[in-house]
């Protein structure tokens, strides 16, 4: 049985609050039985490094 999920992104803006982005996908609850963590792209997500917003963080299973 695969249900849906919400990926949050923990990336966070230049003012340091988190996002908000956030992606929708399935998962085998039967064969996947602990969180998802999974690294997309966030382009709100501030990269500090280069000053830029814009970068790939680690998005992690919430409640959809």
């Amino acid at each position: 049985m695969r249900d849906k999920i919400k990926m949050v992104s923990t990336g966070l803006t230049k003012e340091g609050r988190k996002t908000g982005t956030f992606r929708t996908t399935t998962k085998n609850k039967r064969k996947t039985t602990e969180k998802l963590r999974k690294k997309y792209f966030d382009r709100l997500a501030f990269n500090t490094a280069t000053g830029k917003t814009g970068m790939h963080v680690i998005f992690e299973e919430g409640k959809i």
